[in-house]
């Protein structure tokens, strides 16, 4: 049986599975707590929700954030080479305005040979392709 596949984990996702008010609370921590395989997050994207937890619900959530990112994800870096392809993502999606974070989800989702993204940002996510040219799975969307 092959293992299961790594679920790359978008700022939102994250976000909303820290604060108990959001709307999506329930389904982006259902998500992140039931997936058999590896969570994995781009150093940008950890950065990006640490700002958004640290500024809306403080430095107490930011601490829990902190922890499950090092007992829980991998957190990954892009080289310089993935830098490039990003910043080619960035450029192919322009009309977007996708930005850095984003970007690596992409080339990360290609590094770990997946399609699966959970993200709530589905009007750019949906417009955006793997590497290799097929659509991402976005979860909790696509079930």
């Amino acid at each position: 049986m092959a293992s299961a596949p790594a679920l790359i984990v978008d700022a939102g996702v994250l976000y909303a599975g820290v604060d108990r008010a959001d709307p999506d609370h329930a389904a982006a921590a259902a998500l992140l707590q039931g997936w058999p395989g590896e969570l994995v997050v781009s150093a940008f994207v950890a950065a990006e929700a640490d700002y958004l937890v640290l500024t809306r619900l403080g430095v107490e959530a930011e601490l829990r954030l902190l922890d499950d990112l090092a007992d829980v994800y991998f957190v990954e870096s892009l080289d310089p080479g993935g830098l490039r392809i990003a910043r080619d993502v960035c450029a192919r999606y322009a009309d977007l305005e996708l930005g850095l974070a984003d970007a690596s989800v992409v080339v990360l989702a290609a590094n770990w040979a997946t399609s699966a993204v959970a993200t709530l940002d589905e009007r750019d996510f949906r417009a955006v392709t793997g590497l290799d040219g097929e659509p991402l799975r976005l979860l909790p969307a696509d079930g």
